[in-house]
């Protein structure tokens, strides 16, 4: 199949789609700000995850005004666990501009989308697509996959220039009315049968008999994408300070990685319990006890987009804590219902509460 034959598929494709998609919640609806916020969490997030997130938002931010005034901690808590915190804040400050120069009006014009903080090509194809009716292409993994196979295009996918020309063959096809449901069934087609991970089901697809891939049975050949560059590797020492019944917490700095948000209080490299107690001493912080949590453990891993970070976790009670040492002193309830906490941390809790179960409270202390 050639670019230029791509209105082939828009007929089977909307009649696949139609017959059985995916029962999703921000499917049941048009509303531009809904249909923003979910594509924003969708962005390198599982479908199954996302939905209690985007429920639980909506219930506290039920529309642009309400976002726009959520107070940054409690927006932050509302992702916690999602990751890649910087789209939460960019919501924000999209929906403030959205406020502040179309009366809390979502805008219409796929510019004025495109212009709003936080939002690309494919995040602005999709509302104005899906919410508008607009012959928006929203181009994204999954529907390069699902074009680079049908074509048989063997170009690589990270360059802009392919991206560019799948946009603009979708947009020449879109049909003039169903533009939505064409949008999301290229969006449904490359997550449940042309998937990523593993072979297509292409005995489902009701692209098959036009597919140029699925007939020179070439399918896993495509897409062509040039390889990325291995992630760095970090070691860290995580600690968790305990003291008359709080935990300390720190925060990261306004740049960078998980920037502004909240942190256990952790250490570049792998430390000696001789090496912590001296570098907390520094901090007027001495110890009671201390305890390696990943005792005879592998590290902890947590993937970021171009980082590995392996975490060594260390659980201590303190016996004076001194003050100007940056730290936030909060209980359990606190952390629970107040502070967000980024998942490489709150996996370094969840370990602690595992070994401390599993052994009886029993730790191995240094001497």
């Amino acid at each position: 199949m050639e670019y230029s034959q791509l209105g082939q598929i828009v007929a089977p494709l909307l009649a696949w789609y139609g017959a059985g998609h995916r029962q999703l919640p921000w499917r049941e609806t048009k509303d531009p700000y809904k249909v923003w916020v979910s594509e924003i969490m969708l962005q390198q997030t599982r479908v199954e995850t996302v939905i209690p997130y985007y429920q639980r938002f909506m219930e506290r931010c039920p529309d642009v005004t309400a976002l726009a005034a959520c107070e940054d901690g409690e927006l932050l808590k509302l992702w916690e666990g999602l990751g890649y915190y910087s789209r939460a804040r960019n919501l924000k400050k999209a929906a403030q501009v959205i406020c502040a120069s179309y009366g809390g009006k979502f805008p219409e014009a796929y510019e004025a989308v495109r212009a709003l903080p936080g939002i690309g090509d494919y995040t602005a194809g999709a509302i104005t697509s899906i919410a508008f009716g607009q012959a928006r292409a929203a181009v994204d993994g999954n529907v390069l996959r699902v074009v680079t196979r049908l074509t048989q295009d063997g170009s690589d996918i990270m360059e802009n220039k392919v991206r560019r020309q799948v946009t603009e063959a979708l947009e020449n096809v879109y049909p003039p009315e169903q533009r939505g449901d064409f949008t999301q069934s290229l969006m449904e087609l490359g997550a449940v049968v042309c998937v990523p991970n593993g072979a297509p089901l292409c005995g489902e697809c009701p692209l098959n008999a036009l597919c140029g891939a699925y007939k020179q049975g070439t399918q896993m050949q495509y897409p062509v994408k040039k390889k990325k560059p291995e992630r760095k590797t970090e070691n860290k020492t995580v600690l968790l300070l305990l003291h008359q019944g709080q935990i300390a917490l720190r925060k990261r700095g306004a740049q960078g990685i998980l920037a502004g948000m909240w942190e256990l209080p952790n250490i570049d490299g792998v430390r000696t319990a001789k090496q912590i107690r001296q570098e907390l001493a520094q901090q007027n912080i001495a110890l009671r006890e201390l305890w390696a949590v990943s005792h005879g453990k592998k590290p902890l891993k947590h993937i970021f987009t171009h980082r590995e970070w392996h975490m060594v976790c260390w659980a201590a009670v303190c016996s004076t804590v001194g003050a100007d040492n940056g730290l936030t002193w909060v209980t359990e309830e606190q952390l629970a219902q107040e502070f967000a906490l980024p998942t490489a941390f709150k996996k370094c809790l969840e370990w602690y509460g595992k070994v401390w179960e599993d052994t009886g409270g029993q730790q191995q202390h240094d001497k």
